[in-house]
């Protein structure tokens, strides 16, 4: 049994020995040896020869957080006749392999948002190695220079950016988040408008503003919303809360906080009458502010005066956008996933979307007058 015993340990050392042989190195390369994207922008091309100018945020990898003054990043532009060009040239700007997978912001010049968008978007959402839950933004008065600024509350091995959209820094309905994969796909779909927010870098280079969003359509200029039609937008598309209405009914202003809204609506065409959207809105909250005393057993006609104000202020919007022949809100959509599909489908909605009227509702409830009676 011990000859044996000896023979089979014998037997393993030599298979051991030679899996050793054909035993590869480390499949990955060592950190140290990687610059990882922040952040991507998307300009166009200074020189007339080149269409995009591309540029990357790298970050620069510190020891420890009480190290760095400041944050910490490199910048590479280039520009090529594709965006895939360009970035395969800024590899050989640096010393080390591009990580792409911790790149969690895209930004597009506003003004390439009127051309065709497909080519670019298909770059992004074939590589592999870039994340589909990235964040699209629009930038002013350049992508590059809404990536090079730092604001002056920007933490070390930290981006800016990042806390507009991500939900753990600054939260207001004055902010659109749309992701990579969301934006290819209402760009794509038929009835459905895209939706970026606006990102606007100061001349100082110190601060970043997002409070106004662009409704993005193939091959047309995109509509700007101002900052009251986003949050407008936000609330009815998305349920955004947290956010202020005034309300002014004769010498009386309100302030109202809303904490709560509902969206639905429902495309009715009948025979013999014109085709039109019933939208009911519901929303909750309280008043944050008045202009004169109030009394909390007149909160019922408050109610009234804050309703007949907010329906006015939905139907402005959706008549803004109607006219512009842009439908955000996916009216088209849900026209054909309710209606029988034939050859005519998609004719008819864009034949009937500028005379559809709206018959909006919306019933504001008051929860208090917001003081201590």
């Amino acid at each position: 049994m011990s000859t044996l015993s000896k023979r089979k340990r014998i037997f393993l050392v030599i298979i051991v020995c030679i899996t050793g042989i054909f035993q590869t190195g480390c499949a990955f390369k060592d950190i140290n040896k990687r610059a990882f994207v922040a952040g991507i922008g998307i300009d166009p091309g200074e020189d007339d020869d080149e269409k995009y100018k591309v540029t990357l945020k790298i970050a620069i990898p510190i020891g420890s957080l009480k190290q760095a003054k400041g944050p910490t990043y490199s910048y590479l532009s280039y520009e090529g006749e594709t965006i895939g060009e360009s970035i395969r040239m800024l590899e050989t700007h640096i010393d080390k392999t591009l990580e792409f997978g911790h790149a969690k912001i895209l930004v597009i010049n506003e003004k390439l948002l009127s051309d065709d968008l497909g080519q670019f978007m298909d770059y992004f959402t074939r590589r592999g190695d870039l994340q589909l839950i990235a964040w699209v933004a629009a930038g002013r008065p350049s992508a590059e220079q809404v990536l090079k600024t730092e604001p002056e509350t920007e933490s070390p091995a930290s981006v800016a950016l990042f806390n507009f959209f991500d939900d753990s820094g600054t939260e207001s309905p004055y902010i659109t988040t749309t992701f990579l994969f969301q934006f290819r796909r209402d760009f794509f779909a038929i009835g459905l408008d895209s939706v970026l927010p606006l990102v606007e870098a100061s001349e100082n280079g110190k601060e970043l503003i997002i409070n106004n969003s662009l409704v993005v359509k193939d091959k047309q200029d995109p509509l700007e919303l101002t900052p009251v039609e986003t949050k407008d937008y936000n609330s009815l598309a998305s349920g955004m809360v947290g956010f202020s209405y005034k309300v002014k009914h004769g010498d009386l202003t309100l302030l109202l906080n809303i904490d709560t809204v509902k969206m639905n609506y429902k495309i009715i065409t009948e025979q013999g009458s014109p085709p039109r959207v019933d939208m009911n809105v519901k929303m909750i909250g309280i008043i944050g502010e008045s202009s004169t005393d109030l009394a909390f057993k007149n909160l019922k006609k408050y109610n009234e005066y804050a309703s007949k104000a907010m329906e006015k202020k939905v139907v402005k919007l959706l008549t803004i956008l109607q006219e512009n022949e842009l439908d955000p809100f996916g009216f088209g959509l849900r026209y054909r996933a309710t209606r029988l599909s034939n050859k005519n489908t998609i004719s008819k909605w864009n034949s009937m979307y500028p005379n559809l009227e709206f018959d909006v509702t919306v019933d504001v409830e008051l929860k208090s007058t917001g003081a201590i009676e």
